[in-house]
């Protein structure tokens, strides 16, 4: 009779392990590196370029699509606190593959008050290394950075599930800049 091995192990090291396989050498940029540049359309349809805030901090976060429960809590979460970005003179642009339109409807239900720019085609998150937020590679992640005056990046922050952690992890390290 043969004898055969069983292996048992849990979905969660198996995911964790394609993941780590999957994505091992995918970012590219890291704290202390300046990121790649870009041009994107915002809300209303004109270009902005990373360039342009440059001499200020500024808070980039990618998320995965306007008008999605955790995407909504998370963008709302930086207008609530849009006014302690402004004491740290930071600039907050948020960054998805939806369309301008979309990210203008999206800004006035919810009163944004900072920049959104449409990376369709996922180009930017993709040259930034943002990793996806399935290991299938099918959502986009979400993920933060902060960027100091001279545009050299002082934070990555990852946290899928937590959108609110975003922003309290972003003052946090813009009260260490201003000091």
């Amino acid at each position: 009779m043969p004898r055969y091995t069983v292996y048992l192990f849990s979905m969660a090291e198996f995911n964790a392990s394609l993941i780590v396989n999957d994505f091992e050498g995918f970012l590219q940029v890291e704290k202390g590196s300046v990121p790649p540049p870009f041009t994107l359309k915002d809300q209303d349809g004109k270009n902005v370029s990373l360039s342009q805030f440059k001499g200020k901090p500024v808070v980039v976060y990618f998320y995965p699509a306007d008008e999605t429960p955790i995407c909504t809590k998370e963008a709302c979460a930086f207008r609530d606190s849009y006014e302690k970005f402004k004491k740290f003179g930071a600039q907050v642009v948020g960054i998805s593959g939806d369309d301008p339109s979309s990210h203008k409807a999206f800004a006035k239900r919810y009163r944004l008050p900072f920049t959104l720019l449409s990376d369709e085609g996922n180009k930017v998150r993709k040259a930034w290394g943002v990793p996806p937020a399935d290991m299938f590679g099918t959502v986009p992640g979400r993920q933060t950075y902060v960027l100091d005056k001279q545009g050299v990046v002082q934070l990555i922050y990852n946290n899928r599930f937590q959108a609110e952690k975003h922003v309290d992890e972003t003052l946090k390290v813009l009260q260490t800049l201003k000091s």
